[in-house]
């Protein structure tokens, strides 16, 4: 039906007066005289970009495909690439570009220096007596940034985890509130951070951790 559609938009080109689908609504010419109708034509220009936008995105997934078995070729065997792996969230690219990002993560001592290092850490704006709100500070490696972002959203989304548990304590106030749900994905993306940091340094397996509420009733970035 989509190449029939597709077919009819291109008729004009070929053997009708017009070159241009939206004048058959301004010269005159009816059906009859093209031997198309309008339903057709506005069919086949809101049709045709779909299937554009289609074939990009099977393009990118067959992409993805080869990179991901790719990855898995070059890294099943490599200890660090299996202990990412163990991490809700974390598949085959995303363990492939934490690895090719930030090399080996045995050399920050602590999570607070990865994190300065994604630019996950906590930044403040002050000036005089003014004192901001602490934002992350976006200074680091934005690609790694971006990884536990999106890995953070797959993280949530599958059974029972503890990134799943600290998102639905984070928006428990107020589940529709979109700032909220940013402000919950930005703790889980820190979250991811600090948890790939720990199972490659202590050269073990993801096991979760779930954390509790703090004294102050508020849930911990």
């Amino acid at each position: 039906m989509l190449r029939g559609e597709l077919a009819v938009l291109q008729a004009p080109l070929l053997d009708g007066p017009s070159l241009d689908p939206f004048a058959l609504f301004d010269d005159g010419l009816g059906p009859a005289e093209v031997g198309i109708s309008r339903r057709h034509v506005v069919q086949a220009l809101m049709v045709s970009p779909v299937i554009v936008v289609f074939d990009e995105g099977r393009s990118l997934v067959k992409q993805r495909n080869e990179i991901e078995v790719r990855a898995v070729e070059l890294l099943s065997d490599l200890p660090d690439y299996q202990l990412l792996t163990t991490i809700p969230g974390i598949g085959p690219i995303n363990a492939l570009t934490i690895l090719a990002e930030a090399g080996d993560l045995r050399r920050f001592r602590h999570h607070r220096q990865f994190l300065k290092f994604c630019g996950m850490d906590l930044a403040t704006v002050q000036s005089g007596m003014f004192r901001g709100q602490s934002k992350i500070s976006k200074y680091g490696n934005a690609r790694l940034r971006r990884t536990f972002w999106m890995a953070g959203q797959v993280a949530v989304l599958k059974r029972t985890n503890s990134f799943r548990d600290k998102f639905e304590r984070y928006i428990a106030r107020d589940r529709h509130n979109a700032h909220l749900r940013r402000k919950a994905y930005t703790a889980i993306a820190a979250k991811m951070a600090r948890t790939v940091h720990a199972v490659v340094k202590h050269g073990e397996p993801y096991r979760p951790f779930f954390e509790g509420a703090s004294p102050g009733g508020r849930t911990l970035v």
